[in-house]
């Protein structure tokens, strides 16, 4: 256990290099000059040419990429051009948000597309089959943008159901913050108010992202269901006379669960796109919207403080999967 996580940790420094590198030299080439952004509509060409000078902007590539480095293993992301704040401070307040955001959607989405999924593996062929798949098939194929302006537009603008974007309504006070998540916060400091008030902010956005999450785990829980429930030792066991829910929870669902949490480490890195697209749309104030205002700005040390703690996060993710594998299925061993 001890070998396995030194190693993923090893090949994780050699992916945030590569993500480094490849990020550092694309957000070079794209139009849009910061040092313009950074002196103002009205600056001269000399003003201009000192802000960048100061910034370090007119040094050549390699120069400004081995300072950044320099930095980086420092601890030290830079400073963000439109915020005027550290990016380090700029991702720990806006990566809670988006922390918070991603775990309720993976968690709806898999749980959901558990259920379905078994529910539609066991009774293959029949109506409730049909409607599992027309619903993954939906969430697969809706767009997430498309969905998001529908749910906005049905729920909160016809309905009025739910709020239009934001964490917490304008009247609720915000718990102190302890860890940035306003649900976890809330319960931490018995602010049941702005628990539900900030559930209440969540449900649009998860829902959005959930479906996408929803629609594959859906469709690659059935699959291995159907595989599992023909093998022997099933059979075997219920030939014994076990019941079908101790059959279902001991020797199908523990075997079917591997191809899914296989995906759904896959899934958290189709699920940092679909952030920052919910994000922007309902004005979220995470670590994708953050990335999203980066990027038409210019600003290059937010984007790259942005994409590398997104990288980090997808790399440690697939390594909480590896773990799983091995209580899933203890024949598993890596060496």
């Amino acid at each position: 256990m001890g070998r396995l996580i030194a190693r993923r940790l090893a090949f994780m420094v050699f992916v945030v290099w590569g993500v480094t590198l490849v990020t550092f030299f694309l957000s070079r080439v794209v139009p849009g000059d910061p040092a313009k952004l950074l002196a103002g509509p009205k600056a001269s060409p000399t003003e201009v040419a000192h802000i960048r000078r100061i910034y370090g902007l007119d040094d050549p590539l390699w120069t400004q990429y081995g300072r950044y480095m320099a930095d980086l293993l420092h601890g030290n992301l830079g400073v963000s051009f439109v915020t005027r704040r550290e990016v380090t401070t700029d991702v720990r307040a806006f990566l809670p948000a988006t922390l918070e955001l991603a775990g309720y959607s993976l968690l709806l989405g898999f749980l959901a597309a558990l259920v379905v999924g078994t529910v539609a593996g066991y009774r293959r062929g029949s109506a409730l089959d049909a409607g599992g798949r027309l619903m993954a098939i939906a969430g697969l194929s809706v767009p997430a943008f498309w969905l998001a302006l529908l749910l906005q537009l049905l729920l909160h603008t016809r309905l009025g159901w739910f709020p239009l974007g934001g964490r917490l309504d304008a009247g609720v006070a915000a718990p102190p913050r302890l860890t940035g998540i306003l649900t976890l916060d809330s319960l931490l400091t018995l602010h049941l108010h702005a628990f539900v008030n900030a559930l209440w902010h969540l449900a649009l956005p998860v829902l959005t992202l959930a479906a996408g999450v929803f629609g594959l785990m859906t469709r690659i829980v059935r699959t291995s269901i159907l595989e599992v429930v023909g093998e022997d030792y099933v059979r075997t066991a219920q030939g014994k006379g076990l019941t079908r829910w101790r059959v279902l929870r001991r020797h199908v669902l523990r075997n079917a669960m591997l191809p899914a949490v296989t995906v759904l480490g896959l899934e958290f890195g189709l699920l940092a796109s679909g952030v920052f697209v919910v994000e922007a749309v309902f004005q979220w104030p995470g670590l994708g919207n953050y990335a999203f205002q980066a990027i038409q700005a210019s600003d290059y040390n937010a984007t790259l403080g942005a994409t590398l703690v997104i990288a980090i996060a997808y790399v440690l993710t697939n390594l909480v999967v590896d773990l799983a594998y091995l209580y899933l299925d203890p024949r598993i061993r890596y060496t």
